[in-house]
């Protein structure tokens, strides 16, 4: 008896062990996946291309308004024109100048071994007014796929709807929305 309730303690503790090893991995996993959409979006916004490129797989491919971008060339020379990559025209001895930032919000990852899928909400806001106040621009959502290389997650596929531009969809099922012609 004493022998059978040991062996169900030192049981039952390595199962709570292993349960915490699997709970800290999924945390990191969805913690490096958060903050790789984080550091995309200040790169973006920054006109910082190398950083936004180490986001990307080798292979990946990037579906947004102004098409499909695929592999890393492909991707760069797009993202090279785009947000703060975009040449500003300042005044000469301007000390300031207006932005456009993007948010992103509500992340649902689900990771699955050394692949990953993300949703998420995005928008960008800005100063860029003849009024100089901030204003919303457009709005949208992330659905990305992602793959874990050296250790360091990635995107392989990035898809980019802009609720203002004309690749927005009636419904989107991997944000759980159905079609709302059937009832």
């Amino acid at each position: 008896m004493k022998r059978a309730l040991l062996a169900i303690g030192i049981g039952a503790v390595l199962w709570c062990g292993m349960s915490s090893a699997a709970l800290a991995g999924y945390a990191d996993d969805r913690a490096e996946i958060e903050n790789l959409s984080n550091r995309y979006m200040v790169a973006v916004d920054a006109g910082d291309i190398d950083t936004v490129m180490a986001t990307w797989a080798d292979d990946g491919v990037l579906e947004w308004a102004g098409g499909v971008e695929r592999g890393k060339a492909a991707i760069r020379k797009a993202m090279s024109n785009f947000g703060g990559a975009r040449p500003a025209n300042l005044p000469k001895g301007a000390t300031s100048r207006p932005r456009t930032y993007h948010m992103i919000i509500n992340h649902v990852i689900e990771v699955h071994g050394d692949t990953a899928t993300s949703y998420a909400y995005w928008f960008n806001i800005t100063n860029n007014t003849p009024q100089k106040d901030v204003q919303l621009i457009f709005f949208g959502h992330y659905e990305d796929e992602l793959v874990k290389r050296n250790g360091h997650w990635l995107f392989k596929l990035r898809k980019v709807y802009n609720e203002s531009l004309p690749n927005r969809l009636l419904f989107y099922p991997g944000l759980g929305e159905k079609d709302p012609r059937k009832h």
